[in-house]
């Protein structure tokens, strides 16, 4: 059976999600402005290409999430903690996250999908209180962070970066403390993040929250 990829055009709409193939993939195409983006992300979408790809939009049939009382910090992480070694704060430095989070090498990966389309794109969506992030600090020096976009009470985590251990765990704990959000959506599966108790829930499941203002 042939793929069925919808390509979007300038017209500011989506295919229904459920439409997705198997990995996710819903639509290629359209563009990376705010109003796109959140609607997007109102529909449990996200874009996700490469610089040498056409813009590509995922809803994937399962979502791998956070839920702040699931959150499970170790032994070792707590005494991290309790020693006050990192500084935390929020929307401080958008943009320098944003840049570490593409320049970070990592473990497994080749490059980054952050191109410079989606850094200006995330950036609007900052500059219209929509997109957030969480800076971890050690001596004055950026060495931690995440960035994503809240839909509700929902934190569509997008990418986090660390250049010291811990440093992006204490990010994720912050996002969990905060009291802020419901739901950390992590959105692929890493054994790290089940560790500290992400689990994969429905679509459906997903949808029923993000569309939950409480």
């Amino acid at each position: 059976m042939p793929l069925m990829i919808f390509r979007l055009d300038e017209r500011l709409l989506f295919p229904d999600p459920a439409l997705a193939e198997d990995d996710g993939l819903l639509a290629v195409g359209g563009d990376l402005s705010a109003e796109r983006l959140l609607l997007a992300y109102k529909n449990g979408i996200f874009p996700w290409y490469s610089h040498d790809e056409p813009i590509l939009w995922f809803s994937p049939h399962e979502r791998f999430v956070l839920f702040p009382k699931s959150l499970n910090i170790s032994k070792s992480m707590r005494q991290v903690l309790r020693s006050d070694k990192f500084t935390v704060t929020t929307n401080t430095c958008f943009n320098e996250v944003i840049e570490a989070c593409s320049s970070v090498a990592r473990e497994g990966q080749d490059g980054t999908w952050i191109t410079t389309d989606m850094k200006a794109a995330y950036n609007r969506l900052h500059e219209l209180g929509r997109a957030h992030s969480v800076e971890v600090w050690e001596q004055g020096e950026l060495v931690g962070g995440s960035y994503g976009v809240q839909v509700n009470s929902i934190f569509c985590g997008e990418s986090m970066f660390s250049k010291v251990s811990n440093a992006s765990k204490t990010a994720l704990i912050w996002l969990c403390r905060s009291g802020n959000y419901k739901l950390v959506d992590c959105q692929v599966y890493t054994e790290h993040l089940a560790s500290m108790g992400a689990e994969m829930i429905s679509r459906e499941e997903y949808m029923a929250l993000l569309s939950d203002n409480g």
